[in-house]
């Protein structure tokens, strides 16, 4: 232990491995909290010492508080009497010493902890593993254990081991965590070596809280983003770790409306409205102990809000038409396109939801703001549709290209994101004849998705211009390009749309040649003024 430092250990009185008798003999013997203080490289400055209530017990926790003092004077025994009914009660036991460290003064900046886990029942020790595991005890654990010699009657003190719970220290276990961590990013993210870095992020962060906590989440973004398939994917990664055992509950709220609304989440009993000819258990229970995806979350009716915050807080509401409440636990995911933020503020949405459900909140973008992400995904949907059709599809080396290409450019709207991309995808390799994916193929789905697009896009001057080289410009080019081509167009020569386009630069120039500039920024697409005035 660190220099000028206390030490304090936390323990049971050993009920039986401490009585050992009140004669002379038991200095003979190992008794785990008098052998605790007996140590030579561990000095024990405090002693808490948990006895029960009974006479009996009060009386042996005496006697090894004086054989404490005897052995080592300078540690002080405190003794602290606690009653517990039956100590192999596990919510007895770990209530009544989470309420105990609750009200303990610990002072970590003067004092290190130790944590006695020899003594007790097996329902303590566990008890005092779960609450230093959780930091609930900012302390090591330490075992004593009677010596293994052959002379043990001359060594009745004893061994010692110190137990850190900082798993992190310890190389094996912290690499097989990473290991583990790794493992769940990759099943968030079905395997797709995803390189948007806000995107995995978010997935990192996912995947923490996922592991510790059972408050709702909230993830935005557009339709198609992804929230359902990774709401799901959070359910089947919490239900491998044992931490869910009811189901996985979906709905989308945009479809719910009126009573229908109140009956599909709540419940209802027999009658409660006309056609209601018999009970009805509603989302919120049938997701009872695993988990309730709520998508659109920003259209339900303020009544069905009102509800559903007294659902997540109290677990308890009205199924509809009853004055009986009923019970349902469950973690909440929400998904939603829109800003509740605004909706807020638009009276649209409730303020004490909108914060309840805000604490952990994460955006997922559509594809245009993770084209980065577009070649990982074709792979995976590639690899998806072999396991589901058993028919093994890849593209041309020039078909691949020009489809990335395009799939990249700013003409590729992706309107209907990774689900559009999906559908892409699996029409090209179900058409694809001997499992070859070609240009002919692609240009086919190109031309399919302009027109499925052609609504929002039509095709403007640069595309008809330029052909494919428009897919190849970034977006500021293309709007540079747009504005001259307009200036063009209405100019009556090359030199008048020069001193348009040039009308501040020119003034610093004592002979400028506007044309020339001009002839100049068109060849570098290729294009001249005949071709923009034909």
């Amino acid at each position: 232990m660190p220099a000028g430092r206390k030490t304090v250990a936390i323990g049971f009185l050993g009920s039986t491995l401490d009585r050992v008798g009140k004669g002379a003999s038991r200095w003979q013997k190992w008794r785990p909290t008098v052998g605790l203080c007996q140590q030579q490289d561990l000095l024990i400055d405090r002693l808490e010492l948990i006895h029960g209530l009974d006479a009996r017990d009060v009386s042996l926790a005496e006697r090894i508080a004086a054989d404490v003092r005897h052995v080592s004077p300078e540690t002080e025994v405190r003794l602290q009497p606690m009653s517990l009914r039956n100590p192999w009660d596990f919510e007895e036991v770990y209530g009544t010493l989470h309420d105990f460290v609750g009200g303990y003064a610990f002072d970590t900046e003067h004092e290190d902890y130790l944590v006695h886990i020899t003594t007790g029942t097996h329902v303590a020790q566990i008890c005092w593993f779960l609450l230093t595991e959780a930091r609930y005890l900012p302390a090591r654990l330490v075992q004593t254990s009677p010596s293994r010699r052959k002379d043990e009657a001359r060594q009745p003190e004893g061994t010692v081991t110190l137990i850190d719970l900082d798993l992190s220290r310890y190389d094996r276990i912290a690499t097989r965590f990473r290991r583990e961590q790794e493992e769940s990013l990759a099943f968030l993210k079905s395997g797709i070596a995803t390189r948007n870095a806000d995107f995995n992020r978010s997935i990192e962060q996912i995947e923490r809280v996922a592991g510790r906590s059972r408050a709702p989440m909230l993830l935005i973004g557009p339709t198609g983003a992804g929230k359902s398939f990774l709401a799901r994917r959070v359910y089947e990664l919490k239900r491998a770790r044992h931490q869910f055992q009811g189901r996985f509950v979906e709905v989308n709220c945009a479809t719910l409306r009126g009573d229908g609304a109140m009956s599909a989440l709540f419940g209802h009993i027999k009658g409660a409205f006309t056609g209601a000819q018999s009970a009805r258990e509603g989302l919120l229970r049938a997701a009872d102990g695993g988990m309730l995806f709520l998508d659109e979350i920003g259209e339900l009716g303020l009544d069905e809000q009102a509800m559903l915050l007294k659902a997540i807080e109290e677990k308890r509401f009205f199924p509809l038409g009853s004055d009986r409440e009923v019970g349902s636990d469950f973690q909440l995911i929400a998904g939603t396109h829109r800003d509740l933020r605004e909706r807020v503020v638009d009276g649209l949405f409730r303020e004490d939801l909108f914060a309840r459900i805000n604490l952990w909140t994460f955006d997922l973008p559509g594809l245009a703001g993770r084209r980065e992400d577009i070649e990982p995904n074709i792979d995976f949907e590639l690899e998806r549709h072999a396991r589901e059709q058993g028919r093994l599809v890849r593209f041309n080396r020039e078909a691949r290209t020009r489809y990335l290409d395009f799939a990249n450019s700013a003409q590729a709207l992706w309107n209907g994101n990774f689900r559009e991309l999906s559908a892409s995808i699996t029409r090209m390799a179900t058409l694809a004849d001997s499992g070859r994916i070609d240009e002919a193929l692609v240009e086919e789905e190109i031309g399919r998705l302009r027109r499925s697009w052609g609504a929002a896009q039509p095709e403007g001057e640069v595309e008809r211009l330029l052909g494919e080289g428009a897919e190849a410009l970034d977006l500021f080019d293309r709007l540079q390009l747009e504005a001259v081509i307009s200036i063009c167009r209405q100019a009556r020569s090359l030199s008048d749309a020069g001193r348009q386009l040039f009308a501040a630069s020119r003034q610093e120039k004592q002979n400028p040649n506007d044309a020339d500039r001009l002839r100049k920024y068109l060849a570098r697409f290729g294009l001249d003024w005949a071709a923009l005035k034909s």
